[in-house]
């Protein structure tokens, strides 16, 4: 782990290997382990809601059952009012989690209605902690596993899950039919990597994290799926410039796009490039409106290119192509798009660029391709409820057929190439659902390949700064956030203060 930036994200088998690893290996009791996870859990609920008096614990017959029943033994120490509402049959307790429910047992507390069976059972909680499924569910919840959500959900009460929110896919992000709304999620041992993409940042809120004080050898033994990656651990490669640096020093950016009707977006891109640092930039767009944006944003060169020979001719100075942006899909597009993959040069694809490939699938040896799910589906020719089933794979299927670097956009974005772990970009916000976004990104990669980063470092590095900006942008609030409004946000991110 130590060399690499950010943190290690596990599947659920590698959070179950973990387990292995500190009870066999390490010779950690797994009640042991089950006793600090309850104790973490507690401190967390303490910390977040120091006036909840009311405590109602769901607990499952399983080892995250257990984990609620240490967690109600804490609470009623501590003087809290304290319901358990078990879903399933004590007699099914067993292992570790059967002494954690003796625990309960001893505290005076024994389990009360299901709240699958009586709906109001826990709208009287200040709080409603979630330890019903852990992290080896890998199918849809049904019957009173699927009802206990429900009330969950249904009783508006503030939410702590255990490990993960039940009805999530640790391994993927995915939603597993219903699935518990958390304010925050206490994650034990090893991070889970469906917390961090997919629907997981949705249910599972802030994710706090508690190693146990397992020994370091476990994750040695335990080869991780992916990692969680952010822009404070990627800082490093935003050094100060050196005081006799140059234009030239910084690469040629050229930016491909701008049918009639979508001028914004390739001036977007172009406009983003340029806030990241690329010595130059140049637009390619059609000769409907060069001038216009020539006139808006004069740092710009602005070509109106009509045909392939004028973009040949035009490229032949750019060491990096932004290919899509507002591009379109008409005659003019396929114009572009067949010239620009012709061309030698790094590239950067996005947009009707993604469409164009899909109908013409062909390897992208030194390209980053960076398509939302709708977009990833048709390259692969899926749909996209197949994307986000399992989105790691969705990566690795686009690496495997299309070659080069995949960022597949949306929450938890993905960063994937031919070699290394798959990166999950810490960051963002849903103010970012919004037309321009992606254009801004496809510039910002752009801008950092030009200044000399490798394909997969731009894009893992892109992926952060945009974020970052965003994140900044939007504290004046999320509803309305603009593509626009990140440009001056990207200067600062790129220039991070000592």
């Amino acid at each position: 782990m130590s060399g690499t930036p950010g943190h290690a994200l596990y599947d659920a088998a590698g959070t179950r290997a973990l387990d292995r690893a500190a009870i066999d290996t390490h010779g950690v009791a797994g009640f042991t382990l089950m006793r600090r996870a309850g104790e973490a859990a507690w401190g967390e609920l303490a910390r977040r809601w120091p006036r909840a008096t009311r405590i109602a614990i769901v607990c499952g017959t399983g080892n995250n059952g257990g984990d609620g029943f240490v967690i109600a033994a804490l609470a009623r120490a501590a003087g809290r009012e304290v319901s358990i509402h078990l879903v399933g049959e004590a007699s099914r307790i067993g292992g570790d989690a059967a002494r954690a429910f003796a625990l309960a047992r001893e505290a005076g507390l024994a389990p009360g209605t299901p709240p699958q069976d009586a709906p109001n059972a826990l709208s009287g909680a200040d709080v409603v902690v979630d330890a019903l499924l852990g992290t080896g569910l890998d199918r849809d919840v049904t019957g009173a596993h699927a009802a206990a959500i429900d009330a969950i959900n249904d009783a508006a009460r503030p939410v702590l899950a255990i490990d993960v929110p039940s009805g999530l896919d640790a391994s993927t992000g995915a939603r597993l039919g219903v699935a518990v709304v958390a304010c925050a999620t206490v994650c034990f041992i090893g991070r889970k990597l469906g917390l961090y993409t997919g629907d997981g940042p949705a249910l599972a809120g802030e994710v706090v994290f508690a190693a146990l004080d397992v020994p370091a050898g476990c994750y040695a033994a335990v080869p991780a799926r992916a990692r969680l990656v952010g822009y404070a651990d990627l800082r490093a490669a935003l050094a100060p410039r050196s005081r006799t640096a140059h234009k030239g020093h910084f690469g040629h950016v050229l930016v491909v796009g701008g049918a009639p009707g979508y001028a914004g977006a390739a001036r977007m891109a172009a406009e983003a490039s340029a806030r990241v640092g690329a010595g130059l930039v140049s637009l390619a767009t059609h000769p409907a409106h060069a001038a216009v944006i020539a006139q808006n944003r004069p740092e710009l060169m602005c070509h109106a290119v009509g045909d392939g020979a004028a973009l040949r001719h035009l490229a032949q100075r750019a060491s990096v192509v932004a290919l899509g942006p507002g591009l379109g899909q008409e005659a003019w597009g396929r114009a572009m798009f067949a010239t620009a993959r012709a061309l030698d040069v790094p590239q950067v694809i996005d947009a009707d660029a993604l469409n164009l490939l899909a109908a013409d699938p062909v390897p992208c040896g030194r390209c980053v391709l960076t398509p939302h799910p709708g977009e990833a589906a048709r390259l692969l020719g899926c749909d996209t409820a197949s994307i986000a089933r399992d989105r790691l794979a969705a990566a690795a299927a686009l690496v495997e057929r299309y070659a080069g670097v995949v960022v597949l956009k949306g929450a938890g974005t993905v960063v994937r190439g031919a070699e290394g772990l798959p990166v999950v970009i810490a960051g963002g916000n849903p103010g970012m659902a919004s037309g321009g976004m992606g254009d801004v990104l496809t510039g910002v990669i752009a801008g950092l390949l030009a200044q000399g980063h490798a394909p997969a470092a731009a894009a893992t590095l892109g992926a952060c700064v945009h974020a970052e900006a965003a994140d900044r942008a939007a504290r004046e609030g999320e509803r309305g956030l603009l593509a626009g409004d990140l440009m001056p946000w990207l200067r600062h991110v790129v220039n991070p203060r000592p």
